[in-house]
């Protein structure tokens, strides 16, 4: 028999993994093979795979925090407090062995899957439309990349622009380039078609799109565009899905999704367009393309400074998603000037966020500042969501900072006639080859990013000594978050900074006694309340020279037990803090044989006490590292039994060396 577990607390340290521990005693002590994914602040670990949950003849949750339940349909599944998993694994697994769980089923949702489900049935138009836009964009970018880079690398100047030889190479390039571009308008319809109507409604939708594209099929010299496309699409989908919804004898059920349905709504659709509605809305597009090219004034100040807002607004939501295909489909058309103001506008919110953390640092949490980096380097290849965290946290101050920061990038990138060959923002597509007029688009993102930095100075305000001195856990955890989702962007980076005068290098722990010293080891503990304990450790730290300021490390200690009692129960309490005042990594190590009230979940006295402390300018995250290993170590009640039996200070440094 197997069983798999999900084990997850709110501060994601040491109850995740003292859950996870006592889980697999348990289940090696009933002959069960189990494995466990932890959820902590350090990541997932251990990830469940597809075949595991295939393999399982259940599933636990000990968790605090939400964990998505969609992959275990069809499987026995018991959700629980982590307080379960650590208290009574052993009754947990043997619920799971017998009929007492209920399997689970895919309509059992949680509540937020209900809520986006209703605001997904709300906007079922934004969502077909979504469909096709994110299958067409590759074709554009891909198109899009190969014509720049065979202009840039191939043209040669002539009084009408760049041209390619038709005998070079680079020709052959620009054509595979041209082809991708072809296909764009198909897609697009192809699959929001599919959206509407399954696979049935793809070759319709694709086919619709194809005629919508060429106006030869209605005697129109221009096609229908994106527009006719988009038409196409959801007149394909409605068609489709009414004729799959139609009665008809079972002989015929088989072969209806593969060949009547796409038969049928080809047609009707082709008609549709070649004698009703391709024509007009030919003529349409073209008026609408011819008008936006010649937008000159201060009407293309009016139309960037919309698309500047609507792109910082939500940074990747509907309304930035909806400025985004508008240019998208403008480079279809061969207008470049409506991207370039976008592509401008896209990268601001996060260089502009990034710089402001760089500058303005008492606007900041040391978290932020470092989350700060990353959002810099997102901003440099086009990922607008690196400003998500800092709006998220400040939206009043945050959002308009960058709104106005993307209008004035946009309005001068439209007035310097920048231009942008991909659906892609950011200096990566102007490195690549794919921007017109390249000193403007610098230009507009630096001033734009610009004004960001100068409205967030002037509207966001300071971060209070006290704030600073106090780091809290939730901080930690929102640093790790941010390092683990831009890890492959920012490395690079990192290793190219240089280290300020201020910063530490980051921790490397490969076991306890890495930062533990005999003289940090107290095997009689004088104090008998909690804060007296706390005294007497921080006390140690002072005299080994860990910490520069015993009140100020108290300050951040108090801080975190504020929070939550950091009194894990099993007589174990692990107080820790990351604080300017801590000078060099450590971690003390006490016993009060008689036990000191720590406020525990399970109601225990404090017997083995470990006080954790970190400079705060540490970079990386091994001092959760350290939280993890040393709670799954403390689950073994050998050890424990051990540490309290130890006679000396060099015996009990032998033991927590084992401790890695």
């Amino acid at each position: 028999m197997k069983i798999l577990a999900i084990t997850s607390c709110p501060n994601g340290i040491a109850h995740t993994y003292m859950a996870a521990e006592n889980l697999q005693k348990a289940a090696a002590k009933l002959g069960i093979k189990m494995k466990v994914e932890t959820q902590g602040s350090i990541g997932v670990e251990n990830q469940l795979t597809e075949q595991d949950i295939r393999e399982a003849d259940g599933i636990i949750i000990a968790a605090d925090k939400t964990v998505v339940k969609d992959r275990f349909v069809g499987k026995k599944l018991l959700v629980v407090g982590v307080q379960e998993g650590i208290r009574h694994p052993e009754e947990l697994i043997r619920r799971v062995m017998s009929d007492d769980v209920k399997v689970y089923r895919a309509q059992l949702r949680s509540a937020e899957d209900i809520k986006q489900e209703k605001k997904s049935k709300q906007n079922p138009i934004y969502r077909h439309l979504m469909n096709g836009v994110s299958y067409m964009v590759p074709f554009i970018v891909v198109g899009g990349l190969l014509v720049a880079i065979a202009l840039t690398l191939g043209g040669v100047k002539t009084p009408g622009g760049l041209v390619i030889p038709d005998d070079s190479f680079w020709k052959t390039i620009l054509d595979i380039g041209s082809a991708a571009f072809t296909f764009m308008v198909p897609i697009l319809a192809g699959f929001i078609a599919m959206s509407i109507a399954d696979r049935p409604g793809l070759v319709p939708g694709m086919v619709g799109g194809f005629i919508a594209a060429n106006g030869s099929f209605y005697g129109s010299e221009a096609g229908a565009g994106f527009i006719g496309g988009i038409i196409a699409g959801f007149l394909a989908g409605y068609v489709a899905l009414g004729i799959k919804k139609m009665k008809v004898p079972k002989a015929l059920k088989p072969i209806m999704p593969i060949i009547i349905i796409p038969i049928l709504t080809s047609l009707i659709v082709g008609l549709i367009f070649v004698f009703l509605i391709g024509s007009p809305i030919a003529q349409l597009f073209e008026s609408l393309t011819g008008w936006l090219a010649g937008m000159q004034g201060t009407s293309s100040i009016l139309l960037a400074l919309i698309l500047g807002a609507m792109i910082s607004f939500d940074m990747g939501g509907p309304v930035n998603k909806v400025a985004f295909l508008f240019g998208s489909a403008m480079i279809g058309e061969g207008n470049y000037e409506i991207m370039g103001p976008i592509a401008a506008a896209i990268c601001i919110p996060p260089i502009g966020m990034g710089l402001a953390t760089m500058i303005s640092k008492r606007k900041f949490e040391p978290a932020e500042r470092e989350a700060g980096k990353a959002s810099f380097t997102m901003g440099l290849f086009g990922i607008t969501e690196g400003a998500i965290p800092f709006a998220a946290q400040d939206p009043l101050r945050v959002i308009p900072s960058i709104m106005v920061g993307s209008m004035v990038g946009s309005v001068i990138a439209m007035l310097g006639h920048v231009g942008d060959r991909v659906a892609h923002g950011g200096p990566i597509v102007a490195v690549l080859g794919a921007v017109d007029n390249v000193l403007m688009f610098f230009v507009a993102v630096i001033v734009g990013s610009a004004v960001t930095v100068v409205m967030i100075r002037l509207l966001k305000k300071d971060v209070t000594a006290e704030t600073q001195a106090v780091l809290g856990e939730a901080d930690l955890e929102y640093s790790v978050i941010v390092a683990e989702k831009t890890t492959t962007v920012v490395s690079a980076l990192e290793q190219a900074n240089d280290r300020t005068a201020t910063e530490a290098p980051a921790i490397h722990i490969e076991k306890l006694t890495d930062i533990l010293t005999p003289d940090l080891i107290n095997l009689d503990l004088n104090g008998d309340t909690k804060d007296a304990i706390i005294n007497e450790m921080i006390g140690a730290l002072e005299r080994a020279g860990a910490v520069s300021s015993a009140g100020e490390f108290k300050e951040t200690i108090l801080a975190r037990e504020e929070e939550s009692s950091t009194g894990i129960g099993l007589n174990i309490a692990i107080p820790h803090g990351k604080s300017d005042a801590v000078l060099k990594p450590s971690i003390v190590f006490g016993i009060k044989q008689n036990g000191v009230d720590w406020n525990s979940l399970d109601g225990s006295e404090a017997k083995l006490i470990f006080m954790i402390a970190v400079p705060r300018s540490s970079k990386g995250n091994a001092h959760l590292k350290v939280l993890q290993i040393l709670s799954r170590k403390l689950m073994d009640d050998d050890f424990r039994g051990d540490l309290l039996a130890v006679k000396s200070k060099e015996e009990a440094y032998q033991l927590l060396g084992q401790v890695y």
